[in-house]
This record gives structure tokens, C-alpha cells and sequence, in this order.
């Protein structure tokens, strides 16, 4: 299997929502469009079948005055998994997860890290201005923008997005940690998907970004910049059964319906985030990017709850239970505070002590 690749928008493709895209292309696409200024953007949407906001975007961009002007800048559009869109799914079972498969993952090699390995190489060769990776969140979150290495372009390119960004490292194999080996990526996260406001954000955005013709190389102001770094992923045990609304009856953990609304808020110690009314244990895990189980550290078990250990930020806490089983529950994420002679030691590939970790 190989990717297809174009020089021009098939007919009726600007006419499809994610559901029907797949009646036109029927695998990941790059289609290459030209514009005033050669040095193309990236823009990958449809990673995740069921987050629509990027394609919705970027199909109303293309309709707009796009028709008849030309581009400010040429554009590479990458559009990934439409099979699973046609069925609102973030992948098929017969699927890895697509934004786990590009150059750098730790998960088996199949098909797709080969596709994904190729469509790497053919972008990198065209020396692009800029990566933009769009998504949805499962749960409530605000709109923000996420970064695999602090430097100042990057950083510059998120802000424009949201003054919330998020470093993160973990996991491997996402698609902006393998652009961003030559070129400025991010990954913006932009709420819910199908809810209009994400879209708008991220139409605009992208309008305000092609007519760029160069990323300053300063730092973002502090006003202009708030910096979160995941440093743990909190799972639920596999063999563990939960619900989010206890009514089966044979749950051993209790999820609150509405414990997403907890995300990007700082927690203080004590907060209760589940119940285990059968089982004297903790039932949630949390582990560092590198692989050490912070569970004790971070929560307790009282009188049957789980509560919050220390003073702690969830980030994309869900309530979608495929989420949950196939993902994570949340990332947790503290505050970090750059200073430009670490973030141009990090934009050199050199350590610079700040926390590592993901989404």
C-alpha cells in the first residue's frame, strides 16, 4: 500500500464532510497545492477519524476567496484516516492508531509505519515552512497548542494559536515529533469535535499562518505564553472494570460523569477523582515518559475514594470509554517557566533539566 499522491484537489473533494471523504479518496492522501510563496505548510487533519474540526477547516479555507486568488504560500494537505471517519471512529480495529506510526514510534512495526515512514521523506525533501497537525479532545478542554521541543519558533507558531501550549515527549511515533525533526511543528487541539467554534479557530489560524513569510526568533513575551509539561499518563488497568455512571453494577471503578471538567484545573490535595467501593487499592496508574509508576505519589485510596495525593493539572481527562481502554484516561502536567538561554540550549538538542513527558 502506498500513500496517494496528488498535484490538484480531485473534483467534489471540498464538497465532502469527513463521513463521504472516503468515497472519493480511499487512503492517506497528500495533495499538493501551489502558492505565491513556494516553501510549502503542512497541514496533516483526519489522523483520528472522529476529530473533524481540521478538515472542516480546511475545507472552508479552500472554498473561500482561495478559489479564484492564489495561496499565500504553497500548501502540502495531509488527510489521513478516512475510512474511520466514514464510520466516526478514531480507527478501525483492523487499524493502529495513525498518529502512533510515524517515524520514531516504539510500537510494531506494520504497514502503516511504512506509509506514514514515506510520506516523512516525501515532505522532508520539500524543505516545509511550517508542520500543523489539527485535532480534537474527547473531553472538555480548552483550545490549545502542543510542542515536542521548546524553541522559540515553535513556541512563536503556538502562541499565535492559544496562550496555553503544552511540551510533551511521550508518546513516540506522533506525527509532529517526526516533522519536527526538520522543520517547526505543533499539534493544535482544538475541543470537541464537530462544534463550529473549533473550526472557526482553526480556519483562522491557518489563513494567519500561510500569509506568514517568516517565524520571528524570539521568544514569546510571558504574557502572550503559558507553558504546561506533561510528566505522567494516568491509565486504567486493563483487567480493571469501570463505568462512569455505576449503574451495571459489577464496576470495581467509579468514574464521575461529568470528570472532565476538571481538565486544566489545578487540583488541590484531597480532590476525589474516583470510587472503588469493592476493592481496598488504588485502581488508577500513573507513569512517567519513562516508564516509573508514580500512582503512590500522586494519589491515595481513603475510605473507599481516590483522591489526589499532591497539587496536581489534569490535561484530556475523557469520558468515552474506547478512550479510556485504548489510550488513557489523562495526561497530568505542571507549569514550567523557559528562560531563553534554556530554550536555545534545547532548540541545540542539548539537556536542559526540564521535565520530559506527553500527549
Amino acid at each position: 500500500m502506498k500513500p496517494l499522491i496528488l498535484d490538484h484537489l480531485p473534483d467534489g473533494l471540498l464538497d465532502r464532510d469527513a463521513a463521504s471523504l472516503n468515497e472519493i479518496i480511499d487512503g492517506p492522501t497528500l495533495i499538493h497545492l501551489p502558492g505565491r510563496r513556494p516553501q510549502p505548510l503542512f497541514v496533516a487533519v483526519l489522523q483520528h477519524g472522529n476529530e473533524v474540526s481540521g478538515w472542516d477547516a480546511v475545507r472552508r479555507l479552500l472554498k473561500s476567496r482561495y478559489q479564484r486568488d492564489p495561496l499565500p504560500r504553497s500548501l502540502i494537505l495531509f488527510i489521513g484516516n478516512v475510512r474511520a471517519a466514514a464510520r466516526n471512529r478514531r480507527h478501525l480495529a483492523d487499524q493502529p492508531d495513525f498518529n502512533r506510526c510515524w517515524p520514531g514510534s516504539d510500537s510494531v512495526p506494520t504497514i502503516w509505519h511504512d506509509i506514514f515512514a514515506e510520506v516523512t521523506e516525501h515532505v522532508r525533501l520539500r524543505k516545509p515552512f511550517a508542520s500543523i497537525d489539527i485535532h480534537n479532545n474527547t473531553g472538555l478542554n480548552p483550545h490549545y497548542a502542543a510542542v515536542n521541543r521548546i524553541e522559540p519558533r515553535r513556541l512563536n507558531l503556538a502562541a499565535r494559536f492559544s496562550r496555553t501550549v503544552i511540551y510533551f515527549t511521550e508518546p513516540r511515533g506522533v506525527q509532529s515529533m517526526a516533522f519536527g525533526e526538520f522543520c517547526p511543528a505543533l499539534t493544535l487541539e482544538c475541543g470537541l469535535s464537530g462544534q463550529a467554534d473549533g473550526s472557526d479557530h482553526a480556519l483562522a489560524y491557518l489563513d494567519a499562518i500561510l500569509s506568514l513569510s517568516e517565524i520571528p526568533d524570539s521568544m514569546p513575551t510571558p504574557e502572550d505564553l503559558e507553558l504546561y509539561s506533561m510528566f505522567a499518563t494516568v491509565t486504567v488497568p486493563e483487567e480493571v472494570e469501570f463505568s462512569f455512571t455505576g449503574a451495571d453494577g459489577i464496576s470495581q471503578l467509579l468514574l464521575p460523569a461529568d470528570l472532565d471538567r476538571m481538565n486544566f484545573r489545578e487540583l488541590p490535595p484531597g480532590t476525589r477523582l474516583a470510587s472503588v467501593p469493592t476493592e481496598p487499592e488504588l485502581l488508577l496508574r500513573a507513569r512517567s515518559h519513562d516508564g516509573h509508576d508514580l500512582s503512590e505519589d500522586c494519589f491515595m485510596l481513603e475510605k473507599g475514594q481516590i483522591l489526589t495525593r499532591r497539587p496536581l493539572m489534569p490535561a484530556m481527562l475523557t469520558t468515552d470509554e474506547f478512550v479510556v481502554r485504548n489510550d488513557c484516561l489523562c495526561y497530568l502536567m505542571e507549569r514550567v517557566s523557559v528562560e531563553p538561554d534554556q530554550a536555545l540550549a534545547i532548540d541545540r538538542g542539548e539537556e536542559s533539566g526540564l521535565p520530559e513527558t506527553l500527549p
